[in-house]
Formats: C-alpha cells, structure tokens, sequence
C-alpha cells in the first residue's frame, strides 16, 4: 500500500521538478546545465502514467516554468501580447504533444526510437513555424547553451537546430533506457545510439574549437548610452548633445579600434538633420581611423526607414542598410539588400534581422567576417537576444558586434565565445562599452550557410517516421518475461501493475 501512495504523488513530485528547473534553465539568466536535466522527471513519469496524465503534467511544467517569459510578454511593445501568449502556451502544448510521443514508443518496446523522435518532433514544429511567424525565433533551448562553445559548434553545420535537439535528445535517452519493460537489447541499442550521438558532437566541438583563432584580427568596439532614448530627435537640444557625447565617447576609445558600432534608434532623423548626425560621428571616427555604425530611425518624404548607417574612416560616401525584418505592423520600408564596409569583410544587420535565418546566412555566404548590429532591446532580454545573434554568428561562421539600447551590447567571435561586454541596465555611467579584438574566423562558408536548415526538415521526416511507428502494435515481450500491465488512469509500480 504505502509502494502505491508514493507512486500516486510522482506526478506531482516530477511537475514541481520539472516546472522549476525549467524557471531556472530557461529564460533571461539561464543556469545552463539545468536546462539538459529539466525535461527528465517529465520523460521518466511518462510511461508510468496514462497519457492524459503525461501530457497535462508536461503542459503544466513547460507553462509554470516560463513564468518569466509570460511576464515580458505582458510589458513588451516589440511583440503583440497574443502573439507573445501564443508562443509561451503553443510552446507548453508542444512539449506535451512530445512527451506523448516519447512515450507511445517507449510503451512498445522502442527505447532507441523514443529517444530521437521526441527532440525531432519538437524542432519540427518549431521549424515549420518559423516558415510563418512574423517574429522569427529566439531557440526556447538553444538559447540558453550559448556560452557553452563546446556543445554549440554543432550550429555551424546544422543551425542551432541541432543544439535545439540534442538538449532534448540527452534527457529523452536516460529517461527512455530507465523505461519499464524495455528488453536488455533495446536499452543495448539506444544506449550506443545516445552515446555516438553525444561523442560526435562534443568530439566536433572540440576539434572546431582547436582550430579557432586563425589568422588576422579586427579591434572592434560597442558603444551605447545606458538612458534609454528611442529614436530622439537629432535637431532638438538633447539629440545635439547625445550626438556630442557619442563623439566624445569614440575619441576616447582604445587605440587601434578599426569598427565602431552604436545602437539601433540612437536617433531620429529627417532629411534636414541627418547630417547633424553623419558629419560629427563620421569625423570623431575618421579622426580614430574606425568605421562608426549608428542605428537611425530615418524619415523620408513619404517614407520611414530603420537604417545601420556606416559611416566609413576614409571618407567616403556613407552606407545606408535598410532593415529587413520587423514586428508586425510597424510602419516602416522594408530592406532586402546586403550591405558591406568598403573592405566587403563588414556586414550591416539591425536587430531581429537577427531572429531569421537571413541576412545573417547570406552574409555568411558572401565572406563577411563580421556583422555590425545596431539593437534596441528592452529590459530583462538583453542577455537572450545578444545570444541568440551570437549563435547565428556560429551557424554562419562570422563574428557579431552586438550594439544594443537597455541591452547586453556584445562582442562575440564565429565560435561563439564572448569577446566583451557589457550591461546597460547594472551600472549608473552614462555610456558603456566593450572593446575586444575578433578573429578573422574560418576560412569558407560554414556547412550550415551553404545548406540552410537541413536539419529541420530532417526532423520533420524523422517526425513522420515516429508516428508511424506508432501506429504499430507492441511488441511482444521477450521470452519468458511477463508483460507488465499498461496503466490507464494511475500510475504503474514495477511488479504492481496499476496503482
């Protein structure tokens, strides 16, 4: 009797494990490592519970956990609060639609199978979303690995899809090798499978990250006011001033320092006072022998622009990146063009260009070694927008000047290892910056640059695989081993059956 009480309360036990190791590993100020071990109580109570059970206690886990994200999201202007409540509860309804799946399999007899089909149905559905969302994708998983170099490699040539499976993958293989009713050959296969899985990618990590360091380097710097100040009027008193004060702050900065690079909306300007703000920027940087790349909110006769201006050392004419991407209904003319320093080794981006695939990817394509990235975020997501554009800097094999308003501005290299950085948010100083000199990066294109995301649509036919699978009968169990009862509405305790 006691056997079964206790048995009544683990789905109680694994939803409050789950739900806070979930709070903790995911979201703005991740604990890395719990992000691998808080899906595990969930896989493991899964087959020992019917499925209604399983799915309404991933549900609930998934959702209590990202409490933290349910609050931006109501605060947030850059995405609309039913699209942000859409995310957290479409994202808490997938995990539970795989951990129904993960656990159909396991119930017949397919240890090996469960363990990939679980990870590979939840990147599926995230990447035919991304195929239609207005916002693109900041990886819920992925994310929060990025400084953790040794197992992110694996985006240069899967996108950070693969990253986005294997946190997965890793908790769905020991839950499914500890399953009950698994034979000693089933446990045999996945446990080699897990560990070839996991080998590959970390040998892969090390070996790209041997390599790292190569030939030639760039000084480059991040610069931002920690006042945050959307778009402000360059012609007005203020603008004139913040404008004086960016000037200043780039004469003062490091010898040697070739990029500068401001944030996204430091200012606002109409064709009359753009050049109060070109000309100071452009001769403090010329002064410094840098290129500046400032962020300017820019309106044209019948016509508003998101610009990252660059503003070459040489003199010449400057560069104008419009940007591509945007929140939905934001009144501004579209961008589809790439545009480089004069050298062709500097890419201009803006912000959530960076939540897609492209530019980024076509960047990656084209030789850029760096992406200069004017960003406004907001407060608390600074440190998880930075380091989602650091790992399209890894899946595309180029460094990310990360210039961000109420942000984490950030300097990474195409490993994806922070150079520097700094916070706008912790500190009383008017200005922040972060220095670091960024290596030139490997030689080519990345795998994941030339190929896109292969490794969705993988996932997607591995996705399909697994619900046919499904579809067919258990197998029988091995001889001389009694089948264990399948429970429906309780909890099944080895050797009891139901509870």
């Amino acid at each position: 009797m006691n056997r079964g009480k206790y048995a009544a309360a683990y789905p109680l036990v694994a939803l409050a494990a789950s739900a806070g190791l979930f709070y903790l590993g995911t979201g703005f100020a991740p604990i890395p490592a719990l992000t691998w071990i808080a899906p595990l109580p969930i896989f493991w109570l899964a087959p020992r519970v019917s499925g209604r059970a399983a799915y309404g206690v991933a549900f609930l886990a998934y959702l209590l956990g990202q409490a933290g994200q349910v609050e931006f999201f109501l605060r947030t202007p850059s995405v609309p609060l039913p699209i942000g409540l859409l995310i957290v509860v479409g994202s808490s309804l997938l995990f539970g639609l795989v951990v129904l799946l993960f656990r159909a399999l396991v119930r017949r007899g397919r240890p090996a199978a469960a363990a990939f089909a679980g990870p590979a149905l939840w990147v599926a559905v995230l990447h035919l979303v991304t195929l239609v969302n207005p916002s693109g994708i900041i990886w819920p998983l992925a994310v929060n690995q990025a400084e953790v170099p040794l197992v992110t490699q694996i985006a240069s040539v899967t996108g950070a899809w693969g990253v986005e499976f294997l946190v997965l993958f890793v908790p769905c293989a020991v839950a499914a090798l500890l399953s009950p009713g698994a034979d000693a050959r089933a446990r045999l296969h996945g446990g080699l499978a897990a560990v070839l899985v996991c080998g590959l990618v970390l040998g892969f990590g090390a070996w790209r990250l041997a390599g790292a360091d190569g030939d030639g380097s760039r000084r480059v710097a991040v610069l931002a006011a920690t006042r945050y100040q959307w778009a402000p009027d360059a012609a007005s008193a203020g603008g004139r001033d913040l404008v004086r004060s960016y000037a200043d702050r780039i004469a003062a900065l490091p010898g040697g320092v070739r990029t500068v690079v401001l944030p996204e909306g430091a200012f606002g300007t109409d064709e009359t006072s753009l050049p109060a703000v070109v000309g100071p920027l452009a001769e403090a940087g010329r002064a410094r022998g840098a290129d500046v790349v400032v962020g300017v909110v820019h309106q044209a006769p019948g016509l508003k622009y998101n610009y990252s201006v660059l503003l070459p050392a040489d003199g010449t004419k400057p560069v104008y990146y419009a940007k591509w991407h945007f929140a939905p209904g934001a009144p501004f003319r579209r961008g589809t063009e790439l545009k480089f320093s004069g050298d062709g080794l500097v890419g201009l981006a803006n912000c959530m260009d960076l939540n897609f695939p492209d530019p980024g990817r076509s960047y990656g394509l084209a030789g850029a070694r760096l992406l200069a990235v004017p960003a406004a975020d907001e407060f608390g997501n600074g440190w998880q927008h930075s380091r989602m554009g650091l790992l399209r800097g890894v899946e595309s094999g180029f460094s990310l000047a990360w210039a961000a308003q109420q942000g984490t501005p950030m300097i990474s290299d195409p490993w994806g290892r922070v150079l520097g950085s700094a916070d706008t948010e912790g500190t009383r100083e008017p200005f922040v910056t972060a220095v670091a000199d960024v290596p030139a990066g490997p030689s080519g294109p990345t795998a994941y640059a030339r190929f896109g995301d292969w490794f969705g649509w993988v996932c997607v036919a591995l996705t399909l695989a697994a619900l046919l699978a499904t579809r067919r009968g258990r197998r029988p169990a091995p001889t001389g081993e009694p089948r264990r009862a399948e429970p429906r509405d309780g909890v099944a305790v080895p050797g009891r059956g139901r509870a």
